[in-house]
C-alpha cells in the first residue's frame, strides 16, 4: 500500500489536527487491530450502537472511556490466583485490548450494557439549537432593519 506523507499539510494549516489525525489512521488501516470483532448499527436517525464481542470478559474486566471526541473501550481479565486453569484447548481469546473509535461532534454515549458476552454501547447524536439549520424570513417591500443584539448599545444614525 502506497503511504501517504500529511506534513506539509500540518504546516500550513490550522485547527484540523482531528481530521489529519483520522485521515493518518485510514491509511495505516493495515495495522489496525481486529480483536475484538465488532460491529456499529444505526438504530434511528440519530441513533447508534457498537457491539463488541466480549466473551470471557465480566463487567469489571471492561473499561469504557469518553474523551474530547473518542470513545476507548478496554478490556483486561483478571485471573483468579487461587483457581488457576489448566486448559486441554484454549479457543475463546481472553486476551487484553484496547479498541478505539472516532466519534463524530455531538455524539454522545447515552449507555452500555454486557448481555450474552456481547457489549453494547449505546449513542445519540444531539446537534445543539444554535448548530441547527434554520429558516430565515425574507421581507418584502421595505429595507431590513439592521439587527438587534442583546446587551449593545444602538447608535442613531
Amino acid at each position: 500500500m502506497r503511504q501517504f506523507d500529511l506534513a506539509p499539510l500540518y504546516r500550513s494549516t490550522v485547527g484540523f489536527d482531528r481530521l489529519f489525525s483520522a485521515l493518518d489512521q485510514l491509511v495505516s488501516a493495515d495495522a489496525a487491530p481486529t480483536y475484538p470483532p465488532y460491529n456499529i448499527e444505526r438504530t434511528g436517525e440519530n441513533a447508534y450502537r457498537i457491539t463488541v464481542a466480549v466473551a470471557g470478559f465480566t463487567d469489571s474486566d471492561l473499561a469504557i472511556e469518553v474523551k474530547e471526541n473518542a470513545l476507548t473501550l478496554k478490556g483486561e481479565r483478571k485471573s483468579d490466583p487461587a483457581k488457576p486453569a489448566e486448559f486441554l484447548h484454549q479457543g475463546i481469546a481472553a486476551r487484553a485490548f484496547e479498541r478505539r473509535f472516532q466519534l463524530a461532534d455531538y455524539v454522545q454515549v447515552t449507555g452500555a450494557a454486557l448481555e450474552n458476552g456481547l457489549l453494547h454501547i449505546d449513542l445519540v447524536r444531539e446537534i445543539p439549537e444554535a448548530k441547527k439549520p434554520r429558516q430565515i424570513q425574507i421581507a418584502t417591500g421595505r429595507t431590513p432593519r439592521a439587527p438587534v443584539i442583546e446587551g449593545s448599545v444602538q447608535q442613531a444614525a
